[in-house]
């Protein structure tokens, strides 16, 4: 596969597809800082993350047998909050801490 430069002016695209494998934040594959895909399947153009471009939560959100509004600590065993990163957690089971 061809890896072209950064691409400064673009916007990152989540979830994307790189090598068989769908990522919903930025990733630290084989570089020094975390990147992402500014395509939905990844075609070579990428971009570095800045703060503005790591996944966000989405609201509302599905997790075992509610909806959430915001983030919880609910299934939580450290007491943080969390969201998910989709709006089915109980299919996709990606999220972040808030």
């Amino acid at each position: 596969m061809i890896h072209f430069p950064e691409v400064t002016d673009g916007k990152c695209v989540f979830p994307f597809s790189y090598k068989n494998e769908t990522f919903y934040d930025c990733i630290k594959f084989k570089a020094k800082h975390m990147w992402c895909s500014v395509n939905e399947t990844y075609q070579g153009y990428w971009k570095y993350c800045g703060k503005e471009d790591f996944a966000q939560c989405v609201f509302p959100f599905w997790y075992r047998r509610m909806i959430y509004w915001e983030c919880t600590e609910d299934g939580q065993a450290f007491g943080k909050k969390w969201c998910s990163l989709t709006q089915n957690y109980n299919q996709d089971r990606v999220w972040k801490y808030c």
